[in-house]
């Protein structure tokens, strides 16, 4: 089957080999939302990430951007074979009826020049409108294109993220000490970008800007992904959801067939909790909207 990340040129992920998964363990959701993912980076928690969508059924998938790392992999090529179960699961998900739409963000903007069509059975689309079961009418998009940065100075955006990446590098650092104390994984990264002002207020303007331009065009709210904080929050009366990311909180947007959203943080690998072996590997839910 060919991928449909096939352009540019990926790693061959061959016939599908998606995670083992435990059957009284898999999660069903009307709808799963993943953004920045960043394949082809050291710092994609991909084992994480498989264990999660193998564990995890759903109707409709949204891919909401920087799921492959085009920037990062200019600078130097990764590809593990976690990478790779990635994307065989998502294809597998995609035979099995599953309806997959990818919607590119900044780090793999590459693609957008696909979007309105179809490949492998991936829809591709610069955004989209998702309704949910309750009937609330979602902007989905990345959200790049509302960061003031990218906007005004991309050349600034580039320079920013290769701090980011030797931030996560102290973060891989770090956790290999918490893993040889037998602690959970922590993401030292995130807390300290959330205890940095300037960042905080990124955060805010960022959470704003977005939120006023699903409102300006009469919807109910927008999901979105970008700026790897994960967030479910009424902003002015529109609805804003954020993802998270998985090269640090390891989160994911879900809706149920009530059309509830939530935010799942899949922290450890199913096989271990299923043993009893990782009480903090249990999927952690928080910010639950009606």
């Amino acid at each position: 089957m060919r991928n449909f990340l096939d352009a540019p040129t990926l790693p061959s992920v061959g016939r599908p080999r998606p995670t083992k998964s435990s059957p009284h363990r898999s999660r069903r959701y009307r709808t799963l939302f993943i953004s920045d993912t960043h394949l082809g980076t050291r710092g994609c928690k991909a084992e994480l990430l498989a264990d999660f969508l193998a564990h995890s059924d759903c109707q409709t998938l949204y891919l909401i951007g920087d799921i492959i790392d085009c920037w990062g992999m200019k600078r130097s090529w990764y590809w593990s074979d976690a990478q790779s179960r990635v994307l065989d699961t998502i294809l597998k998900k995609v035979e099995d009826g599953t309806r997959v739409i990818f919607v590119p963000g900044n780090h793999d903007e590459a693609f957008r020049a696909y979007c309105g069509v179809t490949l492998a059975g991936v829809e591709l689309r610069l955004e989209a409108v998702h309704q949910t079961a309750d009937g609330r009418r979602l902007l989905v998009t990345h959200g790049d294109q509302y960061d003031g940065i990218m906007a005004l100075a991309p050349w600034l955006a580039h320079v920013g993220d290769r701090a980011y990446t030797l931030a996560l590098m102290l973060n891989e650092v770090f956790n290999a000490m918490r893993r040889m104390l037998g602690l959970p994984y922590w993401s030292l990264s995130a807390y300290l970008k959330h205890k940095v002002k300037n960042a905080a207020k990124f955060i805010a303007d960022f959470e704003k800007t977005v939120a006023d331009g699903a409102r300006a065009r009469g919807l109910d709210g927008v999901v979105c992904g970008h700026i790897h904080h994960a967030q479910i929050k009424n902003i002015g009366g529109t609805l804003y959801c954020n993802d998270g990311d998985w090269v640090e909180s390891c989160s994911a947007l879900t809706e149920d067939v009530r059309g509830r959203l939530q935010i799942v943080r899949w922290t450890g690998l199913a096989e271990d909790w299923d043993i009893g072996l990782a009480p903090a590997a249990v999927p952690q839910l928080a910010s639950v909207a009606a």
